[in-house]
C-alpha cells in the first residue's frame, strides 16, 4: 500500500482547482471547434460546423490499421506503470512488445491540465475524469470511439458504459476505466453514536467543530448539492451536477454555513490519512484507499457510504480528435480495458476495477469486494462526477445551469473570504 500511495502524490485530486485555468479551458457554453483534425486517412476527422446538440461534428475511427509504433498518453499518476515504480508493477512492456507501440506519457496535475495537454495536439489518449470529460467532448478535443474495436469493451461493467460523463445523445466517447465513492470517514472512538448521514459534517452545532474536513475542489460544491437534494426536496434537485441558479445559491450557502467547522480543506490524501491518525480530524469527506491505508497503521476509523449516498468518480479513457497515433491508441485503450491490465492498475492505485473479468486476477482476493466492484446495488446512490454545463444535465429545458466555470469561482471565493 505505501509503495501505491507514494506513486499516487499527484492524482488529480491532490492539486487545488486552478482557477485562472478553469475560466481560460472550460467553453462548454460555446461547444466551440477545437481545430484541425489528424492527418491519418484513418484517424477521426472533424468537420467546420457544429451538430444538432452543439457537438462538433467528429467521426470515430472505422477501422484499426497497422500501428504507428508510438502512442503518446495523457494519464494520472499510477495508471501508466512501467516497471521503473516498481519491477513488479508493469501492464506497460508486454503492450509495446505485442504492439510496437512505444509507449509516451505525461503525468496530468489535474483535470485543468489535461484538458490543457490535449488541447495541443501533442498526445493521442487521454484518461479523463468526469470533470473533464465533457469539456473535451463539446470542445471538439476528443473523438467518438468506435466499441466494435475495442473487444474488451465488452466486459466492461454495464453501470459504467454510455453514462453522462462518458457519452452524448447515445455516442460514446471512451472507455471506462475505474470507480470509487467519496465516503464519510470519521474516527470510531471519538465520533459517537457513528454517523448516517452527510448532515454530521454540516451541523452547525457539531460537537467537532474544527474537526471536520472537506474535500478542495469545485467538485465538493456537488457533495452539498447532493445533501440538499435529500433534506430539501422544495428545492427541485434531481442530480447534484445539474444546478439551476437558486439551487446553486443553495448549496454555496450550506458550504458557507460549514466552513467555520471546517479546520482543513484537504487536498493531499496523505496529509489526511495523518490527520486521522493524529486525531486533528475526526471525520470529513475521504476515499476508500485513505480508510485502507488509516486502517493499516492501526487508526480507528471507518468509511461509510451515507443514508443520502454519495459522489464518486469515474474516470475514462478517451482518444485525440487529432490524434496523429490513432491505431496505437485504440490498441491501447483495449489494452488497459483488458482484465488483467484492469486488474493491475485497480488494485495498484486502489480503485473498483471496470472489467467484470478483473476480479478473478487481483492479487488480493477480497480487493473487488473491499471496492464493490460487481455490487450493483452500491453504486445505485452514488453520484460520479460530472462536468456541469448551462444546458441542465438533468434534462430540463426551461432553465439554465451554472456551468463548472461559475462553479470554479464560487469555490475562489468561498476558499478566500
Amino acid at each position: 500500500r505505501s509503495r501505491m500511495m507514494e506513486v499516487q502524490m499527484h492524482r488529480k485530486r491532490l492539486v487545488k482547482t486552478s482557477i485562472v485555468a478553469a475560466a481560460a479551458l472550460l467553453i462548454l457554453s460555446g461547444c466551440g471547434n477545437s481545430g484541425d483534425s489528424a492527418s491519418d486517412t484513418n484517424s477521426a476527422s472533424e468537420s467546420s460546423t457544429a451538430s444538432d446538440n452543439g457537438l462538433p461534428k467528429i467521426e470515430a475511427l472505422q477501422s484499426l490499421g497497422a500501428g504507428e509504433g508510438q502512442v503518446n498518453i495523457v494519464a494520472w499518476a499510477g495508471y501508466v506503470e512501467n516497471g521503473s515504480t516498481d519491477p513488479k508493477v508493469d501492464w506497460v512492456t508486454g503492450f509495446e512488445k505485442e504492439t510496437g507501440c512505444k509507449v509516451n506519457v505525461k503525468v496530468g496535475a489535474s483535470s485543468d491540465d489535461m484538458v490543457a495537454l490535449m488541447k495541443t495536439g501533442e498526445y493521442d489518449v487521454v484518461s479523463a475524469s468526469g470533470d473533464a470529460s465533457l469539456r473535451l467532448i463539446y470542445g471538439g478535443d476528443v473523438a467518438p470511439i468506435n466499441t466494435d474495436l475495442i473487444s474488451n469493451y465488452a466486459d466492461i461493467f454495464e453501470n459504467l458504459k454510455m453514462q453522462p460523463w462518458n457519452s452524448v445523445d447515445g455516442v460514446a466517447y471512451g472507455v471506462p476505466h475505474g470507480r470509487g465513492a467519496n465516503l464519510l470517514a470519521y474516527r470510531t472512538d471519538i465520533v459517537k453514536p457513528a454517523p448516517t448521514s452527510w448532515g454530521a459534517v454540516f451541523d452547525a452545532n457539531s460537537p467537532y467543530k474544527g474537526k471536520i474536513t472537506a474535500y478542495d475542489s469545485p467538485i465538493y460544491i456537488a457533495d452539498a448539492a447532493l445533501y440538499l437534494m435529500k433534506t430539501k426536496p422544495e428545492l427541485g434537485i434531481t442530480y447534484p451536477y445539474a444546478l439551476d441558479q437558486t439551487q446553486f445559491d443553495a448549496a454555496i450557502e450550506l458550504l458557507n454555513q460549514q466552513k467555520p467547522l471546517v479546520s482543513e480543506y484537504w487536498g493531499d490524501y496523505l496529509k489526511h490519512v495523518a490527520g486521522l491518525k493524529a486525531g486533528t480530524t475526526v471525520l470529513g469527506t475521504t476515499w476508500q484507499v485513505n480508510i485502507n491505508l488509516a486502517q493499516g497503521e492501526g487508526t480507528k476509523v471507518e468509511g461509510i457510504k451515507p443514508a443520502e449516498g454519495s459522489t464518486g468518480w469515474s474516470d475514462t479513457w478517451m482518444i485525440s480528435s487529432k490524434a496523429k497515433n490513432p491505431n496505437c491508441g485504440y490498441l491501447w485503450m483495449n489494452h488497459i480495458a483488458s482484465p488483467e491490465a484492469n486488474a493491475a492498475v485497480a488494485e495498484w492505485f486502489g480503485e473498483a476495477p471496470s472489467n467484470a473479468k478483473s476480479c478473478d486476477l487481483t492479487a488480493d482476493k477480497n480487493h473487488c469486494a473491499t471496492f464493490h466492484a460487481s455490487d450493483d446495488a452500491y453504486w445505485q446512490d452514488v453520484y460520479y462526477w460530472n462536468t456541469a454545463t448551462e444546458k441542465c444535465l438533468d434534462g430540463r429545458t426551461d432553465v439554465k445551469c451554472v456551468p463548472y466555470s461559475d462553479w470554479a469561482t464560487a469555490w475562489s471565493s468561498l476558499r478566500n473570504s
